[in-house]
């Protein structure tokens, strides 16, 4: 009876924050789309056009980065060659990076703004969805089979399809439904390269409730994109249950081989070569691009008398919203995962379930909802504490998934052991398990700091000129007229970049194989 007081009370806190800050505005949200005509809403041919482009664009983004990512995917999942572990990191760096530097990036690059370019940013940093979700299992299948079909006379294009392709499919349809739902739910580079005709429902909700103030519209837009995300994720859930398939995994180690030949060596090094050159392009020419002009952005981002808005204050606030939203997210994520490793039965499985949720709901949606809704019992919306409140919200799921496998792993005739010999659940939990998660819960709370650095959409909403950051102060750069501004907004992307990129090396260097699910 004490270890479930001890429990219920663990889960106060999370309950609450949860409750606040996602369930609430999400209710309010309900009542604010409900006053405004729904039906008459989405009838809206704006609405309805961009309805029709973020379905569309995800449609295309999804099956693009399959298709560009499956002969990287196949040649570091197949092969054991000098430099794989240096590949499959390089490709992973997009990914982290925050989606206003992508968009920055491929303006750099001097391409026209239009579907074309949100496309190819789509392809660019979800490409490590595919090669990590796909090429953790394709470098596990054993090669037996596919060997055995091949010395029975069928093709390589035949036993690809009939041998490995059927084992692939549940990994395959859990990252096109991952690199869809990022892409229906792009922000930043939506914004930044779609102009003023391509919009997505994410920049809809923006648009209507920031630039339009039509607060009804906004609410109606954002639960029909919850709605929308529901229904991707159900659909999701029902193809991996109809489509999962029992089968031995072997060790990576038995799976790669080396290449055999120069043509194999040369399809190896060609993929990776045209791959890792298309990914780290954009990146080169946004540094590049940054020092145009002798270096007038960067001196403009060292002027204190350039800008009312001042770059440094941008840096201050990032970073101290990162240390912040960090330490919040590690404290209800670490009582959360701590519930969800104790409990037992279905209550422990919904909550874990239900601290997923900020994950799947859109950045725009959680900022709107913040707007509209926490200005009861204490009006939050004026405050400095709001937004590392919206980055530690999106930041807690992390933080769970990074720490609970490692709790699991802690047997309860510790606890059970320590209890008995007189010691306080507290003392249990400082003495016996926080010496085990320790490792766990510092990259869970690195990779919380990263999120916040990078984190855009939620902050839009809810960003005032005192707590500016930079991915918002990048943003309002490019939405000046001169060059020197438009130089000031690629080196302050520069900087987030090489900040975020710190953070997640270091993240990386203090991981441990109990993160193996994250």
């Amino acid at each position: 009876m004490n270890r479930r007081w001890a429990t219920a009370a663990l889960a106060a806190v999370p309950v609450v924050f949860l409750g606040y800050l996602f369930v609430y505005p999400v209710a309010r949200i309900l009542t604010i789309s409900g006053s405004g005509g729904l039906g008459e809403i989405l009838s809206d041919p704006r609405i309805r056009s961009a309805a029709w482009f973020t379905l569309w664009q995800a449609a295309v983004s999804t099956a693009a980065t399959i298709l560009v990512a499956l002969p990287l995917t196949a040649v570091v999942s197949r092969f054991r060659f000098p430099g794989r572990s240096i590949v499959r990191a390089a490709v992973t760096v997009p990914f982290v990076l925050p989606t206003v530097v992508v968009g920055v990036a491929f303006l750099a690059l001097g391409v026209e703004g239009g579907p074309a370019a949100i496309i190819a940013a789509h392809v660019f940093y979800n490409l490590a969805i595919v090669v990590r979700t796909v090429g953790s299992v394709w470098s596990r299948i054993d090669p037996g089979p596919l060997e055995s079909a091949r010395t029975l006379g069928a093709s390589r294009l035949r036993a690809f399809r009939e041998v490995t392709l059927p084992l692939l499919r549940p990994s395959l349809t859990a990252a096109a439904s991952l690199v869809f739902l990022f892409s229906f739910t792009s922000f930043g580079v939506v914004l930044i390269l779609g102009g003023l005709h391509y919009r997505t429902i994410e920049v809809e909700i923006y648009q209507q409730a920031v630039t339009f103030l039509d607060l009804p519209a906004a609410g109606a837009l954002a639960l029909a994109q919850l709605v929308a995300v529901a229904l991707v994720l159900f659909l999701y859930s029902r193809s991996q249950e109809r489509r999962a398939i029992r089968f031995k995994l072997v060790a990576e180690s038995a799976a790669l081989r080396r290449p055999v030949g120069t043509r194999q060596w040369a399809i190896v090094w060609s993929v990776v070569a045209v791959t890792l050159g298309a990914q780290l392009l954009p990146l080169g020419v946004l540094v590049t691009r940054s020092l145009r002009a002798g270096g007038a952005g960067w001196r403009y981002l060292t002027d204190p008398g350039a800008s009312a808005l001042r770059p440094i204050d941008a840096v201050t606030n990032t970073l101290l919203f990162a240390a912040v939203a960090g330490s919040i997210a590690l404290i209800i994520g670490m009582l959360s995962a701590t519930v969800v490793a104790r409990g037992t039965g279905r209550i422990s499985r919904w909550f874990d379930i239900t601290l997923m949720l900020p994950l799947g709901t859109s950045a725009v949606t959680i900022g709107f909802g913040f707007l509209v809704a926490l200005d009861r019992p204490i009006d939050l919306r004026g405050t400095l504490i709001l937004v590392p409140l919206a980055h530690a919200l999106v930041a807690v799921p992390f933080v769970v998934r990074a720490t609970l496998p490692t709790l699991r792993t802690i047997r309860a005739d510790l606890r059970d052991a320590a209890a008995v010999l007189g010691a306080s659940p507290a003392r249990v939990w400082r003495e016996v398990e926080l010496p085990i998660v320790a490792r766990a819960a510092a990259v869970g709370a690195g990779f919380a700091a990263a999120i916040s650095i990078g984190e855009f959409g939620a902050t839009a909403f809810i960003v005032r000129p005192g707590t500016i950051t930079v991915p918002t102060l990048i943003f309002r750069l490019l939405g000046r007229p001169g060059a020197v501004t438009y130089t000031a907004a690629m080196a302050l992307a520069v900087v987030l970049m090489v900040v975020t990129a710190g953070v997640v090396l270091a993240v990386d260097h203090v991981r441990s194989d109990a993160l193996g699910d994250f």
